[in-house]
């Protein structure tokens, strides 16, 4: 039965709402709705001008509507009489094709409707730095390798404890947080969903834990390498896919290597497929690219591929094995829209399956030291335009994600990448003021 938002209001004491959508660059928008006027808006939805956001429209286009999800709605752990709720946009009474929840929604029903229940789950890091960005919150936060330092993760107990004990009264099942490879850079886990559910619940994590920084004076950020020579931020997805019932996890079959079903194995294959135009999503900023192809870090590696390959249970390659009936995509950074990252997921799977596609030779090698070993394996993208241009020649992805999304997405990050090389940097000067 759906959740009447007035009623939940009275129940909760909630008195205002946030109806929420996220636009194509992982921005998250909002209207503040008191809940007197929530009954109107959870039928009619939110006014918004949609050229004011990132999203390919123009001033002329008539006002779009975040029409509220009620199954998403969240009441602020922090803020108890505010509640956030998700939003499907809408545009004279059709929904908007390129607004990342919509695109995620329409590629689940896909699934659906091939008897397969997508289940994911997503390990979002994140830095704690001083409030202007500057530098780590932490002075003593110093160790050349300082994932799992107990005396820095403790240091910050106040923020990590906060945002834990607010995932357990929500039920979301957090089960582990730690301090990360990255001085100042933290990740935190909760149990695995079906994938709007971890989408809507990732949007919400990154607001959340934003605002708890904020109220104890940091600034956390999930930006994918914010600090030169550190380690960035990674958000590496674990998926698995069940029967429509939800019930038995069809990827997994002890009888097939690694404990990987055949279906399993072709939806890995697709992820492989695709893997040089799925990152124009899964890292969609020219910062991503600091990442993923990095130099050493001062802990020694950057935990990141550069490569499209896969393995068992590896940390030095794309997607690793690490148990039976499930793998993990260890491409994405914390820069990955909730939404999209899911739906492309999700979308290069589909194809795997449709396609029985081959993930192709397992590599059990270190990347690190033997990567060079390598042969026939496609390198990732160098840069943010290089990962353009590849989603843009992978028809079959594009279509699967929607063609307006698809224009829509090439379009606005080309301007990105257009406003970046147009950018004069200290850099040109000191390299090039002699020449």
């Amino acid at each position: 039965m759906a959740i009447d938002l007035s009623a939940f209001a009275q129940e909760k004491g909630v008195k205002y709402f946030m109806i929420s959508f996220t636009d194509l660059f992982g921005g998250q928008r909002a209207k503040l709705v008191p809940a007197q006027a929530i009954a109107d808006m959870q039928k009619d939805g939110a006014g918004f001008a949609g050229f004011a956001t990132w999203l390919d429209m123009t001033p002329a286009h008539p006002d779009m509507l975040a029409v509220p999800d009620p199954a998403s709605v969240i009441q602020l752990p922090w803020k108890p009489d505010v509640a956030w709720v998700a939003g499907n946009c809408v545009m004279e009474d059709a929904l908007v094709d390129q607004a990342p929840r919509n695109v995620l929604n329409r590629l689940v029903q896909e699934a659906a409707a091939e008897g397969m229940h997508v289940k994911t789950g997503v390990e979002a890091e994140f830095f704690l730095l001083t409030p202007d960005g500057s530098q780590i919150s932490d002075e003593f936060d110093t160790a050349s390798k300082p994932c799992y330092d107990q005396q820095a993760v403790m240091r910050r107990y106040d923020v990590i404890a906060e945002i834990c004990d607010y995932m357990l009264e929500l039920g979301w099942g957090p089960y582990q947080n730690d301090h990360e490879d990255a001085n100042g850079q933290f990740e935190m886990n909760w149990d695995f969903d079906d994938a709007l559910n971890t989408a809507d619940k990732h949007s919400f994590f990154k607001f959340m834990t934003k605002s708890v920084a904020e109220k104890h004076g940091y600034r956390a950020t999930f930006m994918p390498k914010p600090v030169e020579g550190l380690t960035g931020n990674g958000c590496h997805a674990h998926i698995s896919v069940w029967d429509k019932a939800g019930k038995t996890n069809i990827f997994a079959d002890d009888s097939k290597e690694l404990g990987l079903s055949d279906k399993g194995r072709n939806f890995l294959g697709g992820i492989m497929k695709h893997a040089s135009a799925l990152a124009a999503i899964t890292n969609p900023t020219v910062n991503s690219y600091k990442r993923i192809n990095a130099p050493r870090t001062v802990s020694g590696a950057t935990w990141a591929p550069n490569t499209v390959t896969w393995t068992g249970n590896n940390r030095t390659h794309m997607v690793r094995v690490p148990g039976p009936g499930r793998f993990e995509l260890r491409l994405p950074d914390g820069a990955a829209n909730p939404y999209l990252l899911q739906a492309v997921i999700i979308a290069a799977g589909l194809d795997g399956i449709r396609t029985s596609a081959d993930p192709g030779k397992r590599w059990d090698i270190d990347m690190y030291a033997e990567g060079h070993k390598v042969t026939g394996a496609p390198k990732l993208p160098l840069n943010l335009l290089d990962a353009i241009r590849a989603y843009d020649k992978d028809k079959g992805l594009k279509t699967a994600m929607g063609d307006d999304f698809s224009a829509a997405y090439i379009k606005m990050k080309m301007q990105e990448w257009n406003a970046y090389v147009s950018h004069f940097s200290s850099w040109e000067k000191e390299n090039t003021l002699d020449v």
